[in-house]
């Protein structure tokens, strides 16, 4: 597990993505950096590294990862359940504990959380897939072309806006 956080939380995650925003020429770019861009971002990465073989493709590795990608999905039904449907706190302990097995104390700490700061725990599912969404329209346009690190390169010299944004900005779609 200490992997995949260590992958989401440092390199190739939060660490790197933020030492790209702090030093885009734009200081709005610098300073204001999206939620589901960085959060998404970090779980790409989690992701991509285990795709790539990170660990000799070690299946226990790919399994912590997968958890950790079941939380983020949990993450955005959990906001979705407490803000909009006004779930109790046992039915958040339920999703959160017996359905994406969370230990029950980061379940306590996330119930806690997700009533404090409604919309941010979305951002890592949300921001997930428009990374991956990203990523393939990029392989689509290039075809056999598409390089995986110019790839990446591209996206983190775009600072951390929207990713629907950088990914237009990218691939000269229409800025909408």
């Amino acid at each position: 597990m200490i992997h995949v956080l260590t992958i989401h939380e440092a390199m190739p995650g939060h660490y790197l993505e933020g030492a790209h925003s702090v030093n885009h020429p734009s200081t709005l770019r610098a300073v204001f950096r999206s939620g589901p861009f960085a959060e998404g971002w970090a779980v790409y990465t989690e992701r991509m590294m285990a795709d790539a073989g990170y660990a000799d493709g070690d299946p226990l590795f790919r399994l912590m990862q997968l958890k950790f990608y079941a939380r983020a999905v949990a993450n955005a039904i959990l906001d979705q359940g407490i803000h909009v449907d006004n779930w109790t706190k046992e039915q958040a302990m339920d999703l959160m504990v017996r359905e994406t097995f969370q230990q029950t104390s980061e379940a306590e700490g996330k119930w806690i959380r997700a009533q404090l700061s409604s919309t941010q725990l979305a951002t890592y599912f949300v921001g997930a897939q428009e990374h991956f969404d990203a990523r393939k329209a990029a392989e689509a346009k290039a075809g056999e072309a598409f390089n995986l690190k110019q790839y990446h390169d591209a996206m983190l010299a775009q600072g951390a806006p929207p990713v629907r944004f950088a990914r237009q900005l990218m691939l000269d779609e229409p800025i909408e």
